[in-house]
């Protein structure tokens, strides 16, 4: 049987990290996992998280980041796809980046374009294009305050909207992650233990119905 494939690309909340452990979640509780699980066999989801992962801007500080540099070869590596899930931005919130809000749905953008240009799809282009979680005040006074800088929680703010209208002038499908995920009280940006299931348990009609 050949199972219809669903690529998840995206960043530390893709990947899976814990905050309370400066590690990765357990297979049973990342929000990809248990989406495998709750689709069953006739589907197989592609866990393609990086830590770090931007849009579309290269990261001074470390390598490899770029998510528009790597779709190619990702999206090659697992073709024919039937789905793709995209779910970036948070980092493209980062100080270092002096990128705007519209900057980084322009990202998305970009991304949205690339994809529909490869010939990596089994048959229609299917895109769900989702608006990662926002980061929370608390940030600022939390471990990773340095790393995010100043600003990151108002840019975060307002990528909901900008994505889902991104989302709308290419036909993607949308889902604000926001609606069911909580941020961990560590460092108030990334998905706590529970966050992963309800997360999943949001997508999977979406996939079912869609893709």
């Amino acid at each position: 049987m050949n199972k219809k494939r669903i690529v998840c690309y995206g960043d530390s909340n893709t990947w899976g990290y814990d905050a309370e452990t400066n590690d990765r979640f357990e297979d049973d509780i990342r929000w990809t996992q248990v989406l495998q699980q709750l689709l069953g066999n006739e589907y197989m989801i592609i866990e393609e998280g990086v830590s770090g992962r931007t849009t579309v801007f290269d990261d001074p500080l470390n390598e490899g980041l770029n998510g528009k540099w790597h779709l190619h070869t990702t999206l090659m590596s697992h073709c024919p796809i039937d789905g793709l899930v995209i779910m970036l931005g948070t980092n493209d919130c980062k100080e270092r980046f002096s990128a705007s809000p519209q900057n980084i749905a322009d990202g998305i953008d970009r991304l949205i374009q690339k994809a529909k240009s490869m010939p990596v799809w089994k048959s229609d282009i299917k895109i769900l294009i989702v608006a990662p979680i926002i980061i929370l005040d608390e940030v600022y006074a939390s471990p990773v305050a340095g790393e995010m800088g100043k600003d990151c929680v108002r840019k975060s703010q307002q990528l909901p909207e900008l994505m889902r209208i991104c989302a709308k002038r290419h036909r993607c499908y949308f889902f604000n992650a926001n609606e069911v995920v909580t941020a961990n009280p560590i460092d108030f940006m990334h998905f706590d233990k529970e966050s992963h299931t309800h997360f999943a348990k949001a997508l999977a009609p979406i996939i079912l119905k869609n893709m």
